[in-house]
């Protein structure tokens, strides 16, 4: 009981810590006027729209105003004092800041008009009961049960399951890309478990219903309606869990003894074999021809077939139920396990070929109208998530013209001071919510909820409002005939999911869609469904939606809908970044220009996606003038980027100013701290020094071999052997992607000491000195924005900051010294070698 009551009290302390945080934005954020108008006609508003209050919005837009004149006047003066001694350096500054203030106008203008929409889950219940609320198909992809631990993906899969949401309205498809047994056998385990954990979590109103973060909670709360089972019920659930995970821990271990097992006395090709005495038709431990990743055949098997509409109450304890489910529902969500067919002849387009497999697969098993899709670390945090995302389809304002609903992306396991901005607030509860206001927010790749007609390439109702017509079709989406009858069905919003026969002839239709070849000659890939041959098919496919006039919406919950996992250590989180940045360039080099694309895109969200596309770009010109002060090291020679350089520096103070002024004003409206926007600014100039370059060399190469850059996929898998919470945090993998930012912080501190010891050596009160200290303020600048970077490259070192002060002091002391003996030695050998009168 002890136990109970401090949870609960933990509890009330949370909700009254999130409630306050909660007031605190609202205070920023007010009803926008007529939003209630069209509620009258009988049919409720489902969602709040709210705008910024005009005492912030108002001068947050004059200061963009200010800041923009401010930008051409101070190139009027830059051209007016024209730097004759250096002209090649100030030509290059001049292109270098003319970029500068051409990328910061096309990430400032979307930002003019921010949008936050509440969804409202009373009026939703109110209006469309558990009866009548549309079906939903549940897409979760992964890959290799390595770098995607198996544990997480079960997980992710058990809150799915466990959703609040009828239970005969969703279904659950898990693509396992690397067609791994592993995977097949934790579906088989999922599904023996849900059995358990999801009534659980009905009785007692659970909360989160990811069993190991459940589970990890330092505090449980209770809000069910049951508490003096509670206890009892949890520790046998618990118990159970314990024993489930040691199953999915032992899983490799256990199909690699039983294939040696069943290959003992063959001398032919070691397969890998099944728990009923049948060989694996997926990828063998072994790996052998049509075995072997990238060369399998597809499989498809229904796990939990899909329930009745009447609930289903369970048994008192007994030796099959450890807890009292008597007046519980039992009933579980259809489950399906899928692997497409891999072929060498074929590229498998990575995540987006297998999300276009489940979409098709899908639409003959359940043809849900909604589809929502997860990557395997991303679980419900929210089980009431799912309702959300209706209320923006279903409202009568402009529902039906809505294609996705994008939720943010939260992470659990992020260090407490998120020393690489892995939360990154700034872009999701800033730059999303500013995309809100115009055509809505782009497609995340994970936790986003689609109208399936949309992704089938159809036009949204307001510009074509007639009946779906199939004829023509088969060219566009294959000669499935089952799968193109399917498609006037999954366009009725309303359509519930209805049980299928899963017999011979729906198997074999099923084995037809998952083939390598179904797509040729159709426009899966570009047209229809995720977009295929660049490295960030979340955005471009987002893009490809919203050219054809639909619009998106943005959903943000308390709790958080959805929680995942971030890659902490800097090596990873670096890869990642590498990746994003790099499809963006391929997106601007290809069909999927913003610059090109129908006028129903919106201006500014046309904008917002040119901005999207080559931000990588004005990188080139931050590495340059990290590196400019190489030439403090090497010439005695003073180079100035502009004369008179005191007045260039207030310019330049004066206009960073500016900026940061009107980032403190998207801080207040977002909602965020200054420390979310503070580690935002250093990481941003630890990938401007390093990443970005590397994408524009990537995207360079590409251009000139025609060839597509593999990126690397971020690995989940924690290499680090310390129990250590954060152990990765402080592991150290050198790869040459770190190299150009240490050489940046080399040189910035170098170049600090040479300022330090020219000073020193002309005197501290000449002009020469004061430049070099005004200069010098820019290189403390980047050292301060390198901070997280330095620490990360310190390894286990990287636990002790103080450390790291006195190595940068000791380092900046021994170049400033280094250089004033230099000098010393210089001058005392010129007047050595100088000529006697």
């Amino acid at each position: 009981m002890p136990l109970r009551v401090e949870a609960l009290v933990a509890t009330d302390t949370a909700s009254a810590a999130a409630a306050e945080g909660r007031r605190a934005k609202d205070d920023v954020w007010v009803a926008e006027e007529g939003d209630m108008s069209g509620a009258s006609a009988g049919r409720p508003l489902l969602f709040r729209t709210m705008k910024v209050k005009g005492s912030i919005l108002h001068p947050y837009r004059f200061l963009i105003l200010v800041r923009l004149v401010a930008i051409v006047a101070f190139f009027a003066w830059r051209v007016e004092h024209r730097n004759h001694d250096g002209t090649w350096l100030w030509v290059t500054s001049m292109v270098a800041d003319a970029w500068f203030g051409f990328s910061w106008l096309l990430n400032q203008l979307p930002k003019l008009n921010p949008i936050k929409r509440v969804p409202d889950l009373v009026a939703l219940a109110d209006r469309h009961g558990e009866a009548i609320l549309p079906g939903i198909d549940v897409f979760v992809t992964t890959v290799d049960p390595v770098d995607e631990p198996v544990l997480y993906t079960v997980n992710t899969i058990l809150s799915i399951l466990a959703a609040d949401y009828p239970v005969d309205k969703y279904a659950c498809y898990l693509s396992d890309d690397g067609g791994t047994l592993v995977h097949y056998e934790a579906m088989l385990q999922v599904a023996s478990f849900a059995a358990l954990w999801v009534p659980f979590c009905r009785k007692h109103c659970v909360e989160p219903r990811s069993p190991e973060n459940y589970f990890g909670m330092k505090t449980r709360p209770y809000v069910g309606g049951m508490a003096g089972e509670f206890m009892s019920d949890h520790r046998r659930v618990r118990r159970e869990y314990g024993e489930f995970k040691v199953r999915i821990d032992s899983l490799s271990t256990t199909i690699r003894r039983r294939s040696d097992a069943y290959n003992k006395g063959d001398d032919g090709v070691h397969a890998t074999w099944m728990a009923d005495g049948t060989q694996w038709a997926g990828t063998w431990i072994e790996q052998a021809d049509n075995h072997r990743r990238g060369h399998h055949a597809g499989i498809v098997q229904v796990m939990l077939d899909h329930p009745s509409c009447k609930p289903q109450l369970g048994s008192s304890v007994s030796t099959n139920s450890p807890i009292d489910l008597s007046n519980v529902d039992t009933r579980l969500p259809m489950l399906v396990y899928i692997s497409r067919e891999k072929h060498p002849g074929y590229d498998n387009q990575k995540k987006a070929g297998a999300m276009n497999v489940m979409l098709r697969v899908s639409a003959l098993l359940s043809n849900a109208p909604f589809v929502i899709n997860f990557d395997c670390d991303h679980y419900i945090n929210n089980s009431r998530a799912l309702r959300a995302p209706m209320c923006f389809m279903l409202d009568p304002r402009d529902g039906q013209n809505t294609a996705f609903v994008q939720f943010p992306q939260r992470f659990d396991n992020v260090d407490p001071t998120d020393r690489y901005s892995n939360h990154n607030r700034v872009f999701f509860d800033g730059t999303m919510l500013s995309l809100n206001g115009l055509q809505g927010p782009t497609y995340l790749g994970t936790g986003t909820m689609f109208r399936r007609v949309a992704l089938y390439g159809m036009e949204p109702p307001h510009y074509k409002a007639e009946n779906i017509k199939l004829v023509g079709k088969a060219a566009e989406l294959g000669n499935s005939t089952p799968f193109l009858k399917s498609i006037p069905d999954g366009a009725i919003q309303e359509r519930s999911i209805t049980p299928v026969l899963v017999d011979e002839a729906l198997t074999s239709d099923l084995a037809t869609l998952m083939t390598c070849a179904y797509e040729d000659r159709t426009s899966w890939g570009r047209d229809v469904g995720w977009v295929y041959n660049i490295a960030t098919e979340d955005v471009v496919t987002g893009f490809r939606i919203h050219r054809q006039g639909w619009r998106s919406m943005y959903c943000s919950m308390e709790p958080a809908a959805f929680r995942g996992t971030a890659p902490i250590n800097l090596t990873e989180r670096l890869y990642q970044v590498l990746r994003w940045s790099g499809g963006s360039l391929e997106a601007f080099f290809s069909h999927s220009n913003a610059l090109i694309a129908s006028r129903r895109l919106h201006p500014l969200q046309r904008i917002a996606y040119l901005n999207m596309s080559i931000y990588p770009i004005a990188t080139m010109f931050i590495l340059a003038y990290s590196f400019f002060p190489v030439m403090w090291l090497f010439s005695e020679e003073s180079y100035y980027i502009q004369r008179p350089f005191g007045t260039f520096i207030m310019y330049l103070v004066a206009v960073i100013a500016m900026m940061h002024v009107i980032g403190m004003f998207e801080v207040k409206w977002a909602g965020i701290t200054l420390q979310d926007w503070w580690r935002n600014e250093q990481f941003y100039m630890i990938t401007a020094t390093g990443v970005y370059p590397t994408a524009v060399l990537y995207m360079a190469l590409k251009l000139i071999r025609g060839k597509g850059i593999y990126f690397r996929l971020t690995s989940k898998q924690t290499e680090a052997c310390s129990g250590e919470k954060f152990a990765d945090l402080y592991t150290v993998r050198w790869v040459p992607l770190l190299i150009p930012t240490v050489a940046v912080l080399v040189v910035n501190i170098a170049a600090i000491g040479a300022a330090i010891g020219k000073a020193a050596t002309w005197g501290f009160f000449t002009d020469q000195a004061w430049h070099a200290v005004l200069g010098m303020v820019f290189n403390v600048g980047t050292l301060v924005l390198l901070y997280p970077f330095a620490l990360g490259i310190m390894g286990q070192w990287g636990k002790r900051p103080g450390i790291l002060l006195v190595m940068l002091v000791m380092a900046i002391g021994t170049v400033g010294l280094l250089y004033v003996t230099l000098q010393q030695d210089g001058h005392r050998m010129s007047f050595l070698t100088r000529p006697s009168g």
